[in-house]
């Protein structure tokens, strides 16, 4: 079997490696192409993956616009010469959605982002199928599949994911070490025109509380000020993960890192005026991340959950509990990917 990966954001690459892996030991023959944002392509090399730029992400209406025009040309350029017998892509990919409907090929979506409404109405009616978590908030209808998992059990499940001692010694820290991780997003997507999230005094007031109990490490995916570039993580982007299960908290607004520390016993602040179903399903069932929509009193609020957290001495220890509680409930999230990509593959 021929399948087209479309990789639009980093977090697809750690998403489908593991699926990648999996089916080239199949025998199926993959082809990956990739929109160049942040360290989608970083991430590519480190894994050693071949693939194709079809185009960058970009940050106002017009300019998505007509980029999603040549991403999509450039895509059935390939297609034409590829000739897949199948499409996959990650959250919101209209690309390939477009094109199975172009070439007459299945495509399949998985999804685990409800609020990204321009994108699901320009995705959902062309996409054959679109996977999602069980948490999922929205029902898409009948080409919606459900399985009882997240995007990140995918590659940080015990059984695909050690986590290595080794980045906290680069940075000079030691494991029971107290640190905290800020992280930011760069609020460039359709679905956030109009929202910031947290303020700059938010940030400063956080930076200034956390250095209380320990070290402060911040990665962003915008410019940061100079007053905030000595925090700067300064470690290669396929380490994120190891850093992230060492840490004692993660304080921001990326959705994807807040689920991620979940996953890895790391209990995780995450601030966004959407949310999504799966932080939900992770503060109420499992109580690793909490969540805060409210924009006007987001930061103080979320800030006194963080220090309340921090000043429990068994914060760890009680992360690495209540994830052990997640894996047993939930599925191999890449078996179930692999076996569906097999299944509608025939």
């Amino acid at each position: 079997m021929r399948i087209l990966f479309n990789i639009g954001h980093p977090a697809q690459v750690h998403l489908f490696k593991n699926l990648l892996w999996n089916l080239k030991e199949k025998g199926h023959i993959c082809k990956i192409t990739a929109v160049d944002k942040e360290v989608s392509l970083n991430l590519l090399d480190a894994y050693g993956f071949e693939y194709d730029v079809v185009g960058n992400a970009k940050f106002t209406s017009f300019t998505k616009a007509t980029e999603m025009i040549k991403i999509e040309y450039i895509l059935y350029r390939i297609a034409k010469s590829f000739k897949p017998d199948i499409l996959v892509g990650g959250v919101g990919n209209v690309y390939l959605s477009h094109l199975g409907k172009l070439i007459g090929k299945t495509s399949i979506i998985f999804d685990d982002t409800e609020h990204s409404k321009v994108e699901h109405f320009l995705m959902d009616p062309f996409a054959t199928v679109i996977c999602t978590p069980s948490s999922y908030r929205t029902d898409l209808g009948e080409k919606q599949i459900r399985y009882s998992g997240n995007h990140e059990l995918a590659y940080l499940h015990p059984d695909y994911f050690t986590p290595n001692p080794e980045v906290i010694k680069e940075l000079g820290i030691k494991e029971n070490d107290t640190f905290i991780i800020l992280r930011f997003v760069s609020w460039g997507a359709i679905h956030d025109v109009g929202h910031a999230g947290l303020t700059l005094e938010d940030k400063r007031n956080a930076v200034r509380e956390f250095e209380k109990y320990g070290r402060v490490l911040i990665s962003s995916e915008k410019p940061l000020q100079k007053e905030f570039e000595k925090y700067r993580i300064n470690v290669s982007p396929e380490k994120m993960h190891d850093l992230l299960y060492y840490a004692t908290l993660l304080y921001g607004d990326s959705a994807t890192m807040a689920s991620e520390c979940a996953v890895l016993g790391t209990h995780a602040i995450f601030c966004d005026y959407a949310g999504r179903g799966y932080t939900d399903e992770e503060e109420k069932r499992y109580g690793l991340v909490y969540n805060f929509y409210n924009e006007g009193s987001m930061g103080k609020d979320s800030l006194a959950t963080a220090l309340q957290l921090l000043n429990n001495p068994l914060l760890k220890k009680e992360g690495r509990q209540k994830r052990e509680k997640l894996l047993v409930e939930k599925i191999d999230v890449t078996k179930f990917m692999t076996e569906t990509v097999e299944k509608y593959g025939k």
